[in-house]
């Protein structure tokens, strides 16, 4: 398979509101995270750091320019293999003992990473079999209702259990943008991993479907807009009965 340079492994698109879409383009899109910078005024916000597998804060200045509040959303591979980077690392309480000591099982590494995720691999010395996530301690505990400040945007935690138990979005009200991780994105949701929960699924689905959402930047596939988050959200709970 071809090894991708490292200075090619990141892309990098600027949307409205002052976020960039940072993510990895040769890992098949059904597992390639998004990564979402938003640029605030006294201090960043980055939510989630991709599979780790190249470097983020070398190879993607726009992350180490400014004082940067990494966020997990979740603690799945996808998304905290670069966390070890950063000095600020939040992540919600019932996953901060997976981010600082995490596993391949814990992650989801097994049985996911192996070389058929990529279309094109990491410049040498990667090797899917020997991949693992560094252990990235949490330096701030998230609970539901915490503010992420960013001096002039206010995120909401919201804590969205069911595809995984520590599962957050990020709610800022002023614009409505909802950061949304992955319970819910624009593509087949993954409801059967190890710590998945059904019942608290459904109340987080709920909750979402409550706000007065006008876009979402899900944790996977493009951006959509409110609407179609109620679209989303109304036919995932008719599938359940509800």
């Amino acid at each position: 398979m071809t090894r991708i340079p490292p200075k090619d492994w990141y892309r990098l698109r600027k949307l409205e509101d002052g976020l960039t879409w940072i993510d990895e383009p040769h890992i098949q899109e059904f597992y390639r995270c998004n990564i979402w910078h938003v640029r605030g005024r006294d201090r960043d916000m980055m939510v989630d750091s991709g599979m780790g597998v190249v470097s983020l804060r070398q190879w993607v200045p726009l992350v180490s320019e400014r004082p940067l509040d990494a966020v997990a959303s979740h603690t799945h591979f996808d998304h905290v293999g670069c966390h070890h980077e950063f000095p600020d690392r939040l992540c919600h309480r019932c996953e901060a003992d997976i981010l600082a000591a995490p596993t391949r099982a814990s992650t989801l590494a097994d049985p996911y990473v192996t070389d058929d995720i990529f279309d094109a691999l990491p410049d040498v010395p990667y090797q899917s079999a020997t991949y693992a996530v560094k252990a990235a301690p949490a330096t701030r505990i998230l609970e539901d209702g915490d503010v992420i400040d960013l001096g002039d945007r206010r995120f909401e935690v919201i804590h969205t259990p069911g595809h995984s138990p520590g599962g957050i979005a990020l709610w800022e009200a002023a614009t409505g943008i909802l950061i949304s991780g992955d319970i819910v994105y624009d593509g087949p949701l993954i409801e059967d991993t190890y710590h998945a929960e059904a019942q608290a699924y459904i109340r987080s689905m709920q909750r979402l479907a409550a706000l007065p959402v006008r876009v979402v930047h899900g944790g996977h596939f493009p951006s959509f807009s409110g609407e179609r988050l109620r679209e989303i959200i109304t036919g995932w709970l008719r599938g359940k009965g509800l």
